[in-house]
């Protein structure tokens, strides 16, 4: 991979495919895409990687993916778990990003994933989640939780975070959905049923969304824009609440953002247009190593193979 080079006291900029941005820069929209050299010709994506809070001394590093409006995001699942190098190998992706919930006893899913207008992981066949006798009283919440969503609008392509029993818009077609949670902005932990109170107290928080761990999160801009961010600890104890990775996702303009599987699951492979490729783990073990967990499903760029013969599903 090219190196990174310095951009300003605080940031780094890894090149993708030969254009490189500021973290906050973005392109603008490009044509409806209709064709594979209108793909393979738009702005590419790239990584910037920056300490958090600063780079003094910094308690997560957070790994942010900038996708112009209008590029091809694709989902993919597995049905053996995989780490996110192995589906960047699998699919030759040029990044891959980990996705939905799933249950590390028996490999099965928690959420909802659609590929190619397809229902493909559906977590009412996890009988573990669907028998829990705990989980009871919030399971229409948990089936109707938040997920991201790719339409197809004649030949535009269109991004939305909403609920899974959102209706589709006007004249658009679901590609592909991806289902996680909760929303970050707005904040739905509640009315998703991954948090809950009784007497003003906090007595569910089911995904330690008040303590700092890696985490995983995708964020919409008004012009289209499309945001990954992976948090990686630097100390096992590190990496950042839900309302700061919130917080983050509003110093990055975005406006609707979906937190994705976080703490061992968080990870990101990314490749650059030499061909060498690196991969980021969120979660630290004990004696501050990488944790390199596989996962059910993710979200990939396509890489440039795919992007100049059209090979975008």
């Amino acid at each position: 991979m090219q190196r990174a080079k310095q951009w300003g006291p605080d940031f780094k900029v890894l090149v993708g495919l030969g254009l490189a941005y500021s973290l906050t820069q973005c392109a603008a929209p490009p044509a409806p895409v209709a064709t594979p050299q209108k793909l393979a010709a738009m702005p590419q994506p790239v990584l910037t990687i920056q300490g958090w809070p600063d780079n003094n001394a910094p308690v997560a590093q957070v790994h942010v993916v900038t996708i112009p409006p209008n590029y091809p995001i694709e989902v993919a699942v597995s049905g053996q778990l995989k780490t996110v190098e192995e589906f960047a190998a699998d699919t030759g992706a040029m990044a891959v990003l980990n996705g939905g919930f799933f249950d590390p006893a028996n490999g099965q899913t928690t959420s909802f994933v659609t590929v190619n207008g397809a229902l493909v992981a559906d977590p009412r066949d996890n009988n573990r989640l669907m028998d829990n006798p705990d989980l009871t009283v919030y399971m229409e919440q948990i089936l109707n939780r938040s997920e991201f969503r790719r339409y197809r609008c004649g030949d535009d392509i269109r991004y939305d975070i909403t609920f899974h029993n959102a209706p589709l818009p006007a004249n658009c077609k679901l590609h592909s959905a991806l289902g996680a949670g909760p929303q970050l902005l707005p904040d739905t932990a509640q009315t998703e049923g991954f948090i809950d109170f009784a007497d003003g107290s906090l007595m569910r928080d089911a995904i330690g969304s008040q303590q700092r761990n890696a985490r995983s999160a995708i964020g919409m801009r008004s012009d289209g824009t499309l945001v990954w961010v992976m948090v990686s600890q630097t100390k096992p104890d590190g990496g950042m609440t839900l309302a700061e990775l919130a917080e983050l996702m509003t110093t990055l303009n975005v406006q609707k953002a979906l937190n994705l599987d976080g703490g061992s699951s968080s990870s990101l492979a990314w490749s650059a247009l030499d061909g060498l490729a690196d991969s980021y783990y969120g979660r630290l073990d004990p004696i501050g190593q990488p944790i390199k967990r596989p996962v059910k499903s993710v979200l990939l760029l396509p890489g440039q193979d795919d992007l100049n013969t059209g090979q975008t599903r």
